[in-house]
Formats: C-alpha cells, sequence, structure tokens
C-alpha cells in the first residue's frame, strides 16, 4: 500500500508520464496518418489522368477495354500499392485490377469523387474502398472518356491493402524505432528529474513529521525545535514555523498545568493548616467553656469568650478572602471601571483605618497633588487593594512607624504608592509575596495573617492590566507602586 507523500507523488508522476506518452503517440500516428494521406493524395492527384493518357485507355471517344485490362494486369504486377477501378456513372464497379474476391463493395460513393474533380475542398480527400465495407482511403479519380462526355469514371485508390502491411512495416521502422527511444528517454529522464525533485520537496516535510512523531512519543513534553532555514517562506516553512510555535505554547501550557497542580496542592495544604489552627483553638475554648462551666470565674469566662471570638473573626476573615479570590480568579469576572477621584478615594480609606492605626501608635499621611485627574477604574476593587496594602502596612509597622498613602499624577495615568516604615522584606522573599498563603522569613510572619492579601491586591491589579511594583530592604520599610489609567486614556 502507497502510504508515503513520496510514494503517492511518485505514482502519480508515473502514471501522468504513461499518460502523456501514450496520448504522444496516438497524436504522432494521428498526425502522421493525415499527413501521409495529404502528400499521396497531392502525389498522385493527376495519377488517374495520367493512366488515361498514358496507357491510351481512351481511343476514338470509346474506352479502351483491351488496354484497361492490359493496365489492371500491369499494376497488379508493377505497383500493387494502388488499386485501380472502372466506374459508372452512378458508382458501379465495372471492372478492377484487384485479386478476384476481395471487393466487397458494389458501388462507390460519387460525393468525394466530385469534391475532388471540384478541386475546392482541401486534402486529404478520402474515398470509399471497394475491399471494405466501411473503410475510406485516400484516392485519384478522373472522369472516362473525357470530362466533356464522361461514361464512367477511373477510381484508383494510392493506398490499397497491401500498403496496410506495408504501413505496419513502416511503423516498426527505423525512424519509428528511433523515435520510439527518444520518447521513452525523455520520459525517463523527466521521471528522475521527478523523482529528484520530489525528494528534495519532501525532505523538509520528513524532517518536520519525524520531529512531531517524535514530540508525539514523548508525550509532547520534549520537542527539538525546527532551525529556520533560508528563503524557505513556502507553506511548508510556514507549517515548521506554525509547529515551532504550537509545541513551546503546548510545553509552556503543560508547565504551566504542573505548576497550578503543585499550587492546588500546596492551596489545600495551606489552606487546611490555616483553617485548622483556628478552629482548632475554638473549638478548644468552646469546649473548656463547656465543660468548665462552673468553675470559671467572669473574668476568665470573659478571657475565654474573647479569645474564642477573635478566632472566630479569623476563621471567617480567612474564609472571605478565598472566596473573594476565587470570585477574582473566575474567567468571567470583569472590572467595572468607571471614573472617580483617586484623592477622594484615598482620604477615605485612610479614615477608615484611623482608629486602628492610633490604636498602634502608626501615624497615617495622605500626599495627593491638588489638581489630580479623575482615573478610569473599578472603585470597589482599587479601594479593596488600597485597604489590603495599607492593612498589610500597618501589621508591619511597628509603634512610632509612619505610613505614606501617595497620589501623583503622570503624563497619562496617576501613580499610587503605599509606604511604611515597617521592617521590610528580605530579598530573597520579594519575588513570592503576592503568592498564596506566603508569609515570609519566620521573623516577619503575622499570627493573624492569612497570607491571601497581597494575592488578592496582584490579581485585582491584573484584572485592570496593571502591574504593582515592591521596593523593599530589612529594617528600611516598603514601598508598594501602582498605576491607574486617567479617564481620557482609558
Amino acid at each position: 500500500m502507497v502510504r508515503t507523500l513520496y510514494a503517492k507523488l511518485s505514482l502519480v508522476l508515473i502514471l501522468l508520464l504513461v499518460a502523456v506518452g501514450l496520448v504522444y503517440v496516438l497524436l504522432s500516428l494521428s498526425s502522421a496518418r493525415h499527413y501521409l494521406q495529404e502528400v499521396d493524395q497531392n502525389l498522385g492527384r493527376d495519377l488517374a489522368k495520367n493512366l488515361v493518357a498514358d496507357k491510351k485507355l481512351v481511343e476514338a471517344g470509346r474506352i479502351n477495354q483491351n488496354a484497361l485490362k492490359k493496365t489492371f494486369m500491369d499494376y497488379m504486377v508493377i505497383n500493387p500499392s494502388i488499386e485501380i477501378y472502372l466506374l459508372d456513372l452512378q458508382g458501379g464497379i465495372l471492372s478492377y485490377s484487384a485479386e478476384p474476391g476481395k471487393v466487397k463493395r458494389n458501388t462507390v460513393s460519387l460525393g468525394p469523387i466530385r469534391a475532388f474533380l471540384d478541386g475546392k475542398v482541401p486534402y486529404p480527400i478520402l474515398g470509399d474502398d471497394p475491399r471494405s465495407h466501411d473503410g475510406r482511403k485516400v484516392f485519384s479519380a478522373t472522369p472516362v472518356p473525357s470530362m466533356e462526355s464522361p461514361q464512367g469514371y477511373l477510381y484508383v485508390v494510392l493506398r490499397g491493402e497491401r500498403y496496410d502491411t506495408v504501413e505496419s512495416f513502416i511503423k516498426d521502422s527505423y525512424a519509428w524505432r528511433l523515435s520510439g527511444w527518444a520518447l521513452g528517454s525523455a520520459l525517463l529522464i523527466g521521471l528522475l528529474a521527478g523523482l529528484l525533485l520530489f525528494h528534495v520537496l519532501t525532505r523538509r516535510l520528513n524532517r518536520l513529521a519525524q520531529v512531531m512523531d517524535d514530540f508525539r512519543q514523548s508525550g509532547f513534553t520534549h520537542r527539538v525545535p525546527q532551525p529556520p532555514e533560508a528563503g524557505q517562506h513556502d507553506e511548508i516553512g510556514r507549517l515548521s514555523q506554525a509547529f515551532n510555535q504550537m509545541a513551546q505554547r503546548m510545553a509552556e501550557q503543560l508547565e504551566t498545568l504542573k505548576n497550578l497542580d503543585i499550587s492546588r496542592r500546596e492551596l489545600v495544604a495551606n489552606v487546611s493548616h490555616d483553617l485548622r489552627t483556628p478552629m482548632a483553638i475554638l473549638h478548644g475554648y468552646l469546649e473548656t467553656l463547656k465543660l468548665k462551666r462552673d468553675e470559671l470565674n467572669d473574668d476568665e469566662r470573659d478571657r475565654y469568650l474573647t479569645a474564642a471570638l477573635r478566632n472566630s473573626e479569623r476563621l471567617s476573615h480567612l474564609v472571605s478572602e478565598l472566596f473573594e479570590l476565587a470570585k477574582l480568579e473566575a474567567p468571567e469576572t470583569t472590572p467595572a471601571r468607571e471614573a472617580f477621584h483617586p484623592a477622594e478615594l484615598a482620604q477615605d480609606i485612610l479614615q477608615k483605618f484611623q482608629i486602628k492605626a492610633d490604636q498602634q501608635d502608626v501615624h497615617l499621611h495622605l500626599d495627593a497633588e491638588k489638581n489630580l485627574p479623575f482615573v478610569s477604574a473599578d472603585i470597589g476593587l482599587i479601594a479593596r487593594t488600597l485597604e489590603n496594602l495599607i492593612s498589610n502596612a500597618l501589621r508591619f509597622t511597628p509603634a512610632g512607624g509612619h505610613v505614606y498613602l501617595k497620589v501623583l499624577p503622570l503624563d497619562d495615568s496617576v501613580k499610587i504608592q503605599v509606604k511604611d516604615t515597617g521592617c521590610g522584606i528580605a530579598k530573597e522573599d520579594i519575588p513570592h509575596i503576592f503568592d498564596r498563603f506566603f508569609q515570609g522569613s519566620r521573623q516577619q510572619r503575622s499570627s493573624e495573617h492569612g497570607g491571601l492579601g497581597l494575592a488578592i491586591v496582584k490579581r485585582i491589579l491584573e484584572l485592570h492590566d496593571e502591574n504593582i511594583h515592591v521596593d523593599s530592604a530589612l529594617g528600611q520599610g516598603t514601598v508598594f507602586t501602582f498605576s491607574l489609567p486617567r479617564e481620557h486614556a482609558a
């Protein structure tokens, strides 16, 4: 079974060349036959007339029967390639030079004879072959005894029955053999050239197919990039380029899926840990209150209830953040952009945290220039971003420290910074602070922190097609910076 593209192309080429050869032979035979008929009729055009004149077939205006018989006998011996027939005015055959019993017609159609005598129809003109029921051959004809007083026609077939066997011989002659060898050699050279060309053209395709097969057998994980070929901008080149891009994309997606699976497992582990701890503490305090309710005084009961309430709030906060992050990561989530004044939003957020900052002895500062432009964003999501950043800054800023919220105009955007004078972030932790449940080095961890606040911040800004930048060092504080587009540039 022919399976490869090269084999299929080769088979098609062979069949095409065979068809071309057959068509060439048929056309050559037809053309040669037509040409020979035309030449024969041109050369023998006056043969019938000359026979009448040279052989003295007509004497005193009448047909000389003896001379006619002698002419028939002579031409049967001297020139068997022609056949002579004497016809009456209706085309009936009166006598002939052929061997007895071989003439199969009694009459010959006069239409071609009249066309021949008229001389207006181009050669070859084919007339009836008396030796065949349906054969037609070139001929020469003349009225006898004369054009003025015809009593019949001398009808000379120029390519008689014997000439058919001679024609077969001609086909086997040197000229025909030479032509056949020339045709066969040309077709063979064309076949070899075509096979070589197909090999060159399909070599790149075979190489690409092998690379794709290796990529498939490796589980779509290991690929050998197709090197770019100079000047190859055809379909195979574009296919190779598309495969490289597809394979790279698949490898990246597989790597992303692996990372997502690792993240999912880490998330489950972290969620289990972070949920288990406050739940266990909450359960412990509630169980203690139930078992020792008659033994506890009011102060101890209040202390246990306060601890249980604090862990209940922590658990509620963590679950709320998990639901919020899951909602933000849903594919259908899009920000509802609207125009708002960033300084007014910043002022509202700082007022919300003022009481907590006073309790921690941390000073809040707003630095916003006058005549700030409006920005285009989801005001609720941006408010959540500022709340998480300021809450994070307050968590890691010691008493007496400062937290700054700056709003600065740029050419086509507004820059927002949240800066604190807290403990800072270790250099090796900075690339991971936006990961879920990441809490940094041991000295930075907070038992009340779930590790989802900055992950939510990053996702919100991704929905706005914005990035957030971090600049921090241990003991020197941290600065978070992001931008929002101006309302007219949205």
